[in-house]
């Protein structure tokens, strides 16, 4: 009995070639990777930056260095990415970071876009 190819799981297949032979032989899942989404945050005339410094470090896990540089690339172009993620932590990040600006009455905009 001849295997061919390493050991996968999978469904099993024997064909066989005559007496005394056999080919055992496993089909292969292809695995696909999720796509990622880009979250941003875009700029408004009213939200302090502060505020935005503070989501940036609270939400996404960034320092004051890095939560600085992302809130002046938001003042300066309109828009900035917070980090990309997988579609369900990048929705549930959008969902907190907005619900965060409503609670302390700041209309600050997040969206997600396909990376």
């Amino acid at each position: 009995m001849t295997t061919t190819g390493p050991a996968v799981a999978g469904p099993r297949r024997v064909e066989d070639g005559g007496p005394g032979t056999a080919v055992v032989t496993r089909t292969r899942t292809k695995v696909k990777r999720p796509s990622l989404y880009r979250v941003l945050i875009l700029n408004d005339d009213y939200t302090p930056m502060e505020f935005v410094v503070h989501v940036l470090e609270q939400f996404f896990a960034k320092d004051r260095e890095a939560a600085t540089r992302i809130m002046l690339h938001v003042h300066n172009h309109g828009a900035g990415e917070c980090g990309v993620y997988t579609y369900e932590v990048a929705e549930t990040k959008v969902t907190q970071v907005m619900d965060f600006a409503r609670k302390h009455q700041h209309p600050l905009q997040c969206v997600m876009e396909k990376k």
